[in-house]
């Protein structure tokens, strides 16, 4: 049971992270759409890091350096996510109060990855691995 209300409460911080991203491209005083291509970085986050746990072999406690690249990719990812608004408000793409809630909405969204991965990342028998 505590498996679900952990799938619910990353739903509902997805949810919530997406709000605020629609909230600053939606808003009238705002008007822009071009913080949507944050979701390409939503999307290309957690995929380096699942391919290197389908790869690589969890029985060493070495270091691994196929590990070590996907987590230093899916950081670039991240660092490229939360630079891209503060790129669109400096060029005034869009307006610092728009930027203010995307990065509010990176913010959540990306908690609500890293919790998916520590609630789901155990092999035991309620794992993402599975599906």
């Amino acid at each position: 049971m505590a498996g679900i209300k952990a799938l619910i409460s990353l739903s509902f911080g997805g949810a919530i992270g997406l709000m605020f991203l629609m909230l600053g491209c939606a808003l009238p005083v705002y008007n822009a759409y071009w913080p949507l291509f944050l979701l390409f970085f939503y999307i290309l986050c957690p995929i380096p890091y699942c391919i290197s746990r389908r790869v690589v072999d969890d029985s060493d406690s070495a270091s691994n350096a196929c590990k070590e690249l996907a987590i230093f990719m899916t950081t670039g990812i991240v660092v490229s996510a939360f630079g891209l608004p503060v790129i669109f408000a400096r060029a005034l793409v869009i307006e610092w109060g728009a930027c203010a809630l995307v990065l509010t909405g990176n913010i959540v969204i990306f908690a609500t990855i890293l919790g998916f991965f520590l609630v789901f990342g155990s092999n035991d028998d309620f794992s993402w691995q599975q599906w």
